[in-house]
């Protein structure tokens, strides 16, 4: 049975692959096997994946634990949008969480022009300067030209310094995207020295990986929230689910009210303990 990725292209469905993402969400040995024979039951061909992550979220929304939004996590990060400042914010958070500090939206003079840096990290051993991609659609791929023209900045910048201390020069150069790059890209940045991440690169260091490794979720996970109120958290500038334990009054302030509130917290609790 063939299915539609979203970037355009047909894969033969696989079961262990389902099987795999809902593992790693947490889900329970009878919440796969039910979640897998329906989906299945209910498989057409050119069916598409939306489809079928929607029918095993929907499933798992019925349990009380935060297995739902652990295998949100992708989507979540889709919906640190419109704009692309709350996913800075957010890869700001997650290196952070890696013992860097780090600047936003950061304007430094090059050579020959002026850049506007999207992300900006240092450390005692490493510093560096990132363009963030962020796409709300998983089928937007990085391309080459994204390399290129990230590559062409970081050469200009090559004097500059992020800080006034004195691990501050650009010593390299991160290209970071919440979907995939293109080969192209790929084969570019390893040939410049470029770093790449993106949802499922590299392997074992990738931003799924390093969002699950600190436990940073980010709101938009949250189930227990609608899209409107999610929003309205990321223009308060709240965009860990983190940030809200132990203070109901920013959900209060967004319009939430009683039990609603507690629904909320519960599952932050959980979502929080589960790391």
């Amino acid at each position: 049975m063939k299915i539609l990725k979203a970037d355009g292209t047909l894969e033969e469905f696989k079961e262990r692959k389902l099987i795999t993402s809902l593992k790693r969400a947490g889900a329970k040995p009878h919440e796969i096997d039910n979640i897998v024979r329906d989906i299945e039951r209910s498989l057409e061909e050119g069916m598409r994946t939306q489809l079928i992550y929607q029918k095993a979220f929907e499933m798992l929304r019925e349990s009380n634990d935060p297995v739902a939004a652990k295998y949100s996590l992708r989507r979540a990060v889709f919906s640190l949008g419109p704009t692309g400042f709350p996913f800075e914010d957010y890869l700001g958070k997650i290196f952070e969480a890696e013992g860097y500090k780090t600047k936003r939206r950061l304007v430094l003079r090059g050579k020959c022009a002026t850049h506007e840096i999207d992300l900006a990290a240092y450390s005692p051993s490493d510093s560096f300067v990132a363009e963030a991609k962020f796409h709300s659609h998983p089928g937007v791929k990085s391309d080459l030209q994204v390399a290129l023209y990230s590559y062409a900045r970081f050469l200009d910048l090559s004097a500059a310094r992020i800080c006034s201390e004195d691990v501050c020069g650009i010593i390299s150069l991160y290209v970071i995207t919440n979907t995939k790059f293109t080969s192209a890209a790929t084969k570019y940045a390893a040939c410049a020295g470029i770093k790449l991440l993106s949802w499922d690169y590299p392997k074992e260091n990738s931003l799924h990986a390093r969002i699950e490794r600190h436990g940073l979720y980010p709101v938009t996970a949250l189930t227990k929230l609608t899209a409107r109120h999610k929003q309205e958290l990321l223009q308060k500038g709240v965009i860990l689910a983190s940030e809200l334990v132990g203070k109901p009054q920013i959900l209060h302030s967004i319009g939430i009210q009683g039990s609603k509130i507690d629904a909320v917290l519960h599952e932050v609790g959980m979502l929080c303990a589960s790391k």
